[in-house]
């Protein structure tokens, strides 16, 4: 049963990988399939993108490729919407243009919508609501959304999984993950961007959204660290209503926090809801460590008495006690202007590439950080900053951490909407109190003690484990199995054409030998007859011939001739 299962998994595979193809050369990447080792396909692709040049050459590559992406459904969307906060992987255009992408589909049909919830929660749906609106208030590629009212009465929205989506997407992961191998093989360079990391990334992201009670226990998880919090409301959930394809939560009444005429006619505080709003997204992140991560104006609802309440909770960052240290630190050097501190910083991290040219970098960020120094503290954008910090050093190659990426995406939004609703609003002061709690942490002597105590146990555990790893290398040694792996660079391209030059050559032989043999049996005269010459002999020229023919068509079409 498992292998059969595999069987069709691998067929849907193949059946992808050659749409993924189709939608590469209609959207004129060629130069990725010779990455993908597929320049077979490259010559259709130019002639594609001729017949289409009215239209798609006159985009730009990162236009052409969010186009391509929505053609190629929901995983690839997703895929596009992650890379959008990940700024040290693509170029800050593509960036630009992928925050454009949209998964708005239309809705599937509402006999499907009863069947997933049915196969979800165990029984009909008529069981758990007394009502359940047929048309879809919301719809996207995964899921859409219902209103509906419980039986006992509660007034609820039920997100509901599209129905196959799940099995698409893993074809998809195992696509994007053979994708990322090929990268890795044939792409230079390839190893700054860690494709094959990007996918598990993305895998890991895109399997937490399609569960809907993780999404629930997101929310229960966030409303409990804020212990009761009058000022925030979140919608509570309804666990027998709820599964992994189905979840359930209150609904909820509220304007959108965007929807400035409609908060000042009923009489809401827009700076104190900007206020509240900054100290509870900071609050989530330097305090908790676990935030919000699509905090955008249609996920924000604002309700009577200036509450605020989050929605859509399917993606969510993390920052443990490491991350948030370091955080602190960077925001810190920056905001005080020390570009040795900031450098410094980065340096420790680990996350630098071999190469790394400390001088450039320096000259760099002493620019980025002069262009704010005359700027008064409280009209400096945190958010912004932080993004331009980042685009300075990955152009050095130095790696962020993806929550690090989502979390500045986040904060430039959330300060966006801030400043919307209080021109005078300024983040550094709402930074302020977090930052000197910080700074105390970082110098009370129990957090001093504790750091100490942690490097000693560092070393007393590399002391009572390499006397073990040092007699495990002499007894490889001993055994003749000691082994080194040595990577040849460079070589790829090489490889690739030695290959083509051998295949070309190896035809050449075949079509040599059939003509030779062909001529021989000539001159025997002898088996079955054709037009009074050897049908052995007629056939071998005639097979020699088509795929003389073909190899040749071949060649003109490489553009190799």
């Amino acid at each position: 049963m498992l292998n059969i299962i595999q069987l069709n998994r691998n067929i849907r595979s193949i059946r992808r990988y050659r749409q993924i193809v189709k939608i590469l050369i209609k959207y004129g990447f060629d130069h990725l399939l010779e990455y993908f080792n597929l320049s077979q396909f490259v010559a259709r692709s130019r002639r594609v993108l001729r017949r289409n040049g009215s239209t798609i050459a006159q985009l730009s590559p990162a236009e052409r490729m969010r186009l391509a992406l929505e053609e190629l459904g929901p995983s690839f969307i997703k895929l596009g919407q992650v890379l959008s906060t990940r700024p040290d992987v693509i170029p800050r255009n593509f960036v630009d243009e992928f925050a454009k992408l949209q998964d708005n589909v239309p809705s599937f049909p509402f006999e499907e919508v009863k069947t997933q919830i049915r196969l979800e929660l165990g029984k009909a749906a008529e069981n758990f609501f007394s009502y359940l609106e047929p048309v879809a208030i919301a719809a996207a590629s995964i899921a859409q959304v219902h209103r509906a009212r419980l039986i006992s009465g509660e007034d609820v929205v039920v997100k509901v999984r599209r129905p196959g989506v799940v099995e698409v997407i893993e074809t998809d992961i195992d696509v994007l993950m053979g994708l990322a191998l090929l990268m890795e093989r044939h792409m230079p360079g390839s190893d700054i961007y860690d494709p094959v990391g990007l996918v598990k990334e993305f895998a890991r992201t895109i399997r937490r959204e399609m569960d809907f009670s993780r999404e629930g226990h997101t929310i229960e998880k966030i409303r409990d660290n804020f212990g009761g919090d009058a000022t925030l409301h979140f919608p509570k959930v309804y666990w027998q209503e709820t599964g992994k394809g189905v979840l359930t939560m209150e609904y909820i009444n509220g304007i959108k926090v965007n929807d400035l005429a409609a908060i000042e006619r009923t009489g809401l505080d827009r700076k104190l809801i900007a206020r509240r709003g900054a100290d509870a997204f900071l609050k989530m992140v330097l305090e908790h460590g676990f935030f919000h991560g699509d905090p955008h104006p249609g996920n924000v609802l604002i309700l009577p008495g200036n509450v605020i309440c989050l929605l859509d909770y399917g993606i969510v960052g993390r920052l443990d006690a490491q991350l948030k240290v370091y955080l602190t630190d960077i925001l810190l050097a920056i905001l005080k202007r020390d570009v040795d501190e900031v450098i410094s910083l980065l340096t420790y991290s680990g996350e630098i590439s071999e190469n790394l040219n400390t001088r450039a970098l320096k000259r760099d960020l002493s620019e980025f950080i002069d262009s704010y120094y005359e700027i008064p503290l409280q009209d400096i954008e945190v958010g912004k900053m932080l993004a331009e910090f980042i685009d300075i050093i990955t152009t050095f190659h130095i790696k962020f951490q993806p929550d690090l990426m989502l979390l500045t995406k986040s904060l430039v939004i959330v300060e966006g909407m801030g400043r919307e609703l209080d021109p005078d609003f300024d983040m550094v002061e709402h930074l302020r109190p977090f930052m000197e709690q910080a700074i105390r942490e970082k110098m009370a002597p129990g957090r001093f003690a504790k750091d100490i105590g942690s490097m000693v146990m560092s070393y007393v555990n590399l002391t009572k484990s390499l006397p073990r790893e040092l007699r495990e290398i002499l007894h490889r040694l001993n055994r003749n199995k000691f082994k080194i792996d040595l990577e040849h660079r460079g070589l790829d391209h090489f490889s690739k054409e030695l290959d083509k030059s051998i295949n070309r050559l190896s035809f050449s032989l075949i079509i040599a030998a059939l003509i030779i043999g062909s001529s021989i049996v000539m001159q025997t005269n002898k088996g079955p007859l054709i037009m009074d010459f050897p049908a052995f002999a007629f056939l071998g020229y005639t097979i020699a011939g088509l795929i003389g023919f073909w190899w040749v068509i071949a060649i003109i079409r490489s553009g190799r001739l």
